[in-house]
């Protein structure tokens, strides 16, 4: 720089990208079946933008049936794990999510399974 630091100027610019997930289907409908019978669905979990490994924790609804009773209908299951990974190509790999449902009391329910990284998104 010849000893004259104020010839040169040095300008840099980026874009941060916020992880996020996308869920396929986005809305799951489960079939009514008999008391005590489970029924199940798999999801696809599509990280984006996750430049490290993360995992995903759940928070599962417990429902308060009218007696008082509080229950866990739903369980989910990981397959191939919770593990959020970032393949060669820069991309995040797709994750298997296998969601059931079982009751031995009749339940009706509409609501939200959460996924939440390690960073609570």
């Amino acid at each position: 720089l010849n000893d004259n630091p104020s010839q040169y100027k040095i300008s840099l610019s980026g874009t941060m990208k916020s992880p996020k997930i996308n869920v396929d289907p986005p809305f799951l409908i489960l079939m009514p079946v008999p008391l005590d019978v489970k029924t199940e669905k798999s999801i696809n979990i599509i990280p984006q933008d996750y430049l490290r490994q993360s995992r995903f924790q759940v928070e599962i609804p417990e429902l308060e049936l009218e007696d008082g009773d509080r229950i866990y209908p739903f369980s989910v299951q990981f397959p191939e794990g919770q593990d959020i990974v970032l393949l060669p190509d820069g991309k995040n790999k797709e994750l298997i999510c296998h969601i059931s449902f079982r009751s031995s009391r009749p339940l009706s329910f509409l609501g939200s399974i959460f996924f939440i990284d390690e960073e609570k998104n």
